[in-house]
C-alpha cells in the first residue's frame, strides 16, 4: 500500500505541490553540496596554496571518477521512476538491484586504477611537481572512497525515483556535516584528535560517503526497498542492456562538456599577457555563476522523476505540462538572480578577485553571461525532463553541438582571430547558451520522448 501511494502523490493532484514536493528538499542538497566544496577550499587555504590547488585540481579527477555512477543514475531513474509510474514495483526492485551492481563493478576497477597508478595520473594530468606529492595522496584515499560514493550516488537516484526524496535530504545533510566538521577536526586536530594536515581534507570527504552509504543501506532495509536485501541477487543481461543504453550518453554528454570546458580553458591560454586575467576570470565567475546554478540543478532533478512517473503513468499531457511549468519557474527565479548579478557584478567580482585587471575582466563575464542566464534554465529542466522520459541522446546531442559546434568555434574565432580576447570568449558562451536552451526546448516540444520504448 505504501508504494501506490507514493506514485499516486506524484502522479495526480497539483502539478505544483508534485514539484514543489520534490524541489525544496533538491535545492537544499545542492546548497549543501556547494558549502562542503567551498569549505574544502577554504580550510586547504589554512595550510598553504600549493594545497588549496592540489584540492581544486584533484575534485575535478574526482568528478570523472564518478562520472559513470552519475550516468548510471541518470539511466536509472529514468527506467525506475517509468516502472515506479506503471505500478511495476517488483521490476523497479530488479532495476535498482541490476543498478548497483553494475556501479559496485565499475567502481571496484576505477578504485583499483586509482590505488595502483595514482603517481602516473597525477603526473599525466600535468600537475606542478611541487604539489605532485600532495595530489597523489590525495588521489590514493579518494580512490578508496569511489566504491562507498558510487553505492550513495546510485541508491539517492533509487529514492529520487521513487519521489523519496526526504531520505535523501537526511543522508546527505549528515554526509555535508560530517564532511565539513571532519575538515576541521582532522585537519587542526581539534578534540583530541591527531592532526592529519592536507590528509584530513580527504579523510572527512572519504568518512562521510561511507557513512552516507551505511545510512543509506539502512534506510532501504526498513524501507519499501527491502527486496533488494531479501531476495536473490541474479545478473539480468537484459535489464544491464536497457541501463547502459540510457547511460552511456548521458556519460558522453558530461565528458562532451568537461572536455569542451578545457579547451576553453586553451584558448584563454593562448591571450599572451593577458591569458592569467582570462583564466582568473573564468574561474571566479564560474564561482559566482555557481550559486545559480543550483536552483536550476534542483529542478533538474525533480523534473526527471515527474516526468518519468507520469510517462509511466500514460499521463502523457500532464508529463507535459510539468516540463514546462517547472521551465517557466527556472526561468523566472534564475532571471531574477541572473538581475541582481548583473547589477551588482562589480560588488560580486570584488569578493573573489583583488587585482583591479582580474576585477574588471570578471565583473565583464557575469555581465555577459547574466544574459544567457534564462536559456541556461530552460536547457538544464527541460533537459532534465527529456532524461527522465529516457531521452539521453537528445540531451547528449543538443550539448554537444552547443559546446562543439558553436561555443569552441566561435570562442577561438572572436579571441584569437578577430583579437578580441577575453571579451571574445565571453560572447561565445553567451550565444552558444542562448542556442543551446532553444535546442533543448525545440527537442522538448517536438514530442518525440512521448512515444520512447524503453525496453
Amino acid at each position: 500500500m505504501q508504494s501506490k501511494n507514493q506514485e499516486l502523490s506524484l502522479i495526480s493532484g497539483s502539478l505544483w505541490a508534485n514539484i514543489w514536493q520534490l524541489s525544496w528538499p533538491m535545492l537544499l542538497i545542492m546548497v549543501f553540496n556547494f558549502i562542503v566544496g567551498l569549505t574544502d577550499i577554504y580550510v586547504a587555504g589554512f595550510i598553504s596554496p600549493g594545497v588549496q590547488a592540489a584540492v581544486g585540481f584533484i575534485s575535478q579527477i574526482y568528478f570523472l571518477t564518478i562520472l559513470v555512477a552519475n550516468a548510471v543514475s541518470i539511466g536509472t531513474i529514468a527506467l525506475l521512476s517509468r516502472e515506479m509510474g506503471a505500478g511495476h514495483f517488483k521490476t523497479a526492485v530488479e532495476i535498482a538491484r541490476q543498478s548497483l551492481a553494475i556501479s559496485i563493478l565499475a567502481a571496484l576497477c576505477l578504485m583499483l586504477i586509482g590505488l595502483v597508478l595514482h603517481k602516473e595520473i597525477v603526473a599525466a594530468v600535468g600537475f606542478p611537481l611541487e604539489i605532485r606529492t600532495i595530489a597523489g595522496n590525495f588521489l590514493k584515499i579518494f580512490s578508496l572512497a569511489i566504491g562507498p560514493n558510487y553505492v550513495l550516488i546510485i541508491s539517492n537516484a533509487i529514492f529520487r525515483a521513487g519521489g523519496e526524496v526526504k531520505k535523501i535530504l537526511f543522508t546527505m545533510f549528515l554526509v555535508s556535516v560530517i564532511n565539513i566538521a571532519g575538515n576541521f577536526i582532522f585537519v587542526f586536530g581539534l578534540f583530541h584528535f591527531p592532526s592529519l594536515g592536507y590528509m584530513g581534507i580527504a579523510l572527512s570527504t572519504a568518512a562521510s560517503v561511507t557513512i552516507g552509504m551505511i545510512i543509506s543501506f539502512t534506510l532501504i532495509a526498513f524501507s519499501r526497498w527491502k527486496p533488494l536485501y531479501t531476495e536473490p541477487w541474479v545478473v539480468s543481461p537484459a535489464l544491464i542492456k536497457r541501463i547502459i543504453k540510457l547511460s552511456w550518453p548521458a556519460a558522453l554528454l558530461q565528458v562532451a562538456w568537461n572536455s569542451g570546458s578545457v579547451v576553453l580553458y586553451n584558448i584563454l591560454g593562448r591571450l599572451g599577457n593577458l591569458s592569467i586575467t582570462g583564466l582568473a576570470s573564468i574561474s571566479n565567475g564560474l564561482r559566482i555563476e555557481a550559486i545559480i546554478y543550483l536552483p536550476a540543478f534542483a529542478l533538474n532533478m525533480a523534473a526527471s522523476v515527474l516526468v518519468g512517473q507520469n510517462l509511466g503513468a500514460k499521463n502523457i499531457e500532464r508529463a507535459e505540462k510539468i516540463g514546462w511549468k517547472m521551465a517557466v519557474t527556472g526561468v523566472f527565479v534564475i532571471s531574477l538572480m541572473a538581475v541582481v548579478i548583473f547589477i551588482w557584478a562589480g560588488h560580486f567580482a570584488s569578493f573573489v578577485a583583488k587585482r583591479p585587471d582580474v576585477v574588471e575582466e570578471t565583473t565583464q563575464y557575469l555581465k555577459f553571461n547574466m544574459l544567457s542566464e534564462p536559456f541556461m534554465a530552460l536547457s538544464t529542466v527541460l533537459g532534465g525532463g527529456l532524461q527522465g522520459a529516457g531521452d539521453t541522446k537528445g540531451t547528449m546531442w543538443v550539448v554537444i553541438i552547443a559546446m562543439w559546434f558553436i561555443r569552441l568555434p566561435l570562442a577561438y574565432f572572436f579571441a584569437l582571430v578577430l583579437g578580441y580576447g577575453a571579451t571574445g570568449v565571453w560572447a561565445a558562451m553567451v550565444v552558444s547558451m542562448i542556442i543551446q536552451g532553444i535546442l533543448m526546448s525545440l527537442r522538448f516540444h517536438h514530442g518525440l520522448w512521448k512515444t520512447l520504448n524503453l525496453n
